[in-house]
């Protein structure tokens, strides 16, 4: 019986590990895969008015992404009151961390030297996503960064795609819902936004990744609506040379929120058609 125990523990997988980094004034949450040795980055940025501990939790984007052998940090943002209520400058948004003009890009590629040399996970090039704004922050610092970056996923958030351009080939995943009231996928003004600023509309966004690419770039289009909940989702994909560099997820009455996450208050225009984790990780997974 206990060769039978001992044997089993064996072929089971190895539990994740947490921990919360100091940085400086600031810091960053990260849940390692069973071996962290040479794992790949992801950086998951959360919303505006959100925190590291928050976003894993409301995600569960760890749990996904350490039993597929990546390691995720959830680094924080700034606020007036330091660990509550935290944004992003991403530019045009958002909050205290816009108003002040904080160097949150430094502060990234801070976490990624700081994350790459404490844990020996893999250096050459990290993934990034965000919700909301973070999901600006994510899209502006692959597009600022392409040499850093192998893929970037974006949820509910638009890059100022009037003053960034992309630098450099980067894959891109954009999901967003067309009933989000609060980053319209249309573009303008957002209700209840951290921001008073016209956001920038989801399809300048794809413009802006595939620039980078040229010419030769093949798209098509499916459907997915399986569940009565409300929302269908199409994706359309973005390829050259057989590869997808971009794929733009809508989410048909989708509201503001992360598809498959646990966000109890919103009650309408929360899809069951897909989870944002599985959609990123299958995407992340093109581009190893």
């Amino acid at each position: 019986m206990r060769k039978l125990v001992l044997l089993i523990a064996l072929l089971l997988p190895l539990p994740a590990l947490a921990e919360t980094v100091r940085l400086g004034e600031r810091h960053y949450r990260i849940e390692l895969p069973a071996r962290p040795e040479g794992a790949p980055l992801i950086i998951a940025l959360h919303g505006g008015g959100g925190d590291p501990d928050q976003f894993a939790a409301a995600s569960g984007l760890a749990g996904a992404a350490t039993r597929a052998g990546y390691a995720v940090a959830f680094p924080a943002g700034s606020g007036r009151r330091d660990e509550r209520l935290l944004t992003w400058n991403g530019g045009y948004c958002c909050g205290y961390a816009m108003r002040r003009g904080i160097d949150d890009e430094a502060f990234l590629k801070a976490v990624i030297a700081d994350a790459g040399a404490r844990f020996g996970l893999r250096r050459q090039g990290v993934y990034l996503t965000g919700m909301s704004n973070g999901a600006i922050l994510a899209e502006t610092f692959a597009a600022r960064n392409p040499g850093l970056v192998r893929a970037v996923a974006g949820v509910a958030g638009t890059m100022d795609t009037g003053s960034t351009r992309v630098r450099g080939r980067v894959p891109a995943l954009i999901i967003h819902g067309t009933a989000d009231t609060m980053v319209p996928y249309g573009g303008g003004r957002g209700e209840g936004s951290l921001t008073r600023t016209d956001f920038a509309p989801v399809r300048t966004v794809v413009k802006a990744f595939l620039a980078p690419w040229g010419g030769g770039i093949h798209a098509v289009s499916r459907s997915v609506d399986r569940i009565s909940d409300g929302t269908s989702v199409r994706i359309g994909d973005y390829s050259k040379r057989g590869l997808v560099i971009l794929r733009l997820i809508t989410i048909e009455g989708g509201a503001h929120h992360w598809p498959g996450g646990r966000k109890a208050r919103l009650a309408e225009g929360k899809t069951q058609e897909i989870d944002a984790n599985a959609e990123m990780l299958r995407f992340f997974a093109l581009h190893p």
